[in-house]
């Protein structure tokens, strides 16, 4: 891979669709377990709901919403849900989740793990982080994306308020101040991983491997196939300057 001398990019991948292709199922039960446990809402039948793209608790809010359940409630009993529902995961994730991961993705983060003066992986998801974390634990990929480090559902509700979360953390790779826009790119399939990237001022590689095709995310910086386009699109921005979108 051709690498300037511009500075790391730090690079907030998207979970599900992105870096995992249909690693969701004992996932979402772990959402539903959480609120029968916490809220005693079983069987909520809201397929209105959107799914892809968002937090775990903005979902667990609108399913809640649709059993009745009062937002002071909701708000009081969210701190409960995130643990719940991590807890439950940890019994309903598949011991071995390696088949999951998108193509080309595997490779792509080996090589970009052995440039680490030119790039810093981590995070930018909708999971709770014990369900992040576990999942690609059990996908063999986990130990690319140390810990501390990221933003999830875990930390805000609002996808667009992740970024600015991943970048204060990455400050401390950066002298404390919050890792610098110019050099921060955001990974994801759905048109809210743009929105969150537009929301921080971020560029973002929205790669066609989820629910959408490339004609749903033509608004992002870039649109690669899969992982195989995702590197193409690493050399070329890593070889030329980023533009000074500022602090």
């Amino acid at each position: 891979m051709a690498l300037s001398d511009a500075g790391q990019l730090l690079l907030l991948w998207d979970i599900d669709g992105t870096l995992l292709q249909r690693a969701s199922v004992e996932h979402g039960q772990a959402v539903r377990h959480a609120l029968a446990e916490v809220h005693g809402i079983k069987d909520v039948d809201a397929p209105y709901v959107q799914i892809a793209g968002r937090t775990d608790g903005a979902i667990a809010r609108d399913l809640l919403l649709a059993a009745g359940v009062p937002e002071a409630d909701i708000d009081a009993g969210a701190s409960d849900v995130r643990a719940a529902a991590c807890r439950a995961y940890e019994n309903l994730c598949p011991p071995d989740l390696s088949h999951t991961v998108a193509p080309g993705i595997a490779t792509l983060l080996a090589e970009l793990a052995d440039a680490p003066e030119h790039f810093r992986l981590s995070l930018l998801t909708g999971n709770f982080e014990g369900v992040a974390r576990l999942k690609l634990e059990r996908a063999g990929i986990g130990d690319f994306f140390p810990r501390g480090q990221g933003a999830f559902g875990s930390d805000a509700e609002a996808r667009e308020a992740l970024p600015a979360v991943a970048r204060e953390r990455a400050g401390e790779f950066n002298g404390g101040s919050p890792w610098p826009r110019e050099r921060t790119l955001i990974i994801g399939d759905t048109p809210r991983d743009v929105l969150a990237a537009r929301a921080d001022k971020l560029r973002c590689i929205a790669v066609a491997t989820g629910p959408f095709d490339a004609a749903a995310l033509r608004e992002a910086d870039f649109v690669a196939q899969d992982g195989h386009e995702i590197a193409s699109v690493l050399r070329k921005l890593s070889s030329s300057p980023a533009p000074d979108a500022g602090q």
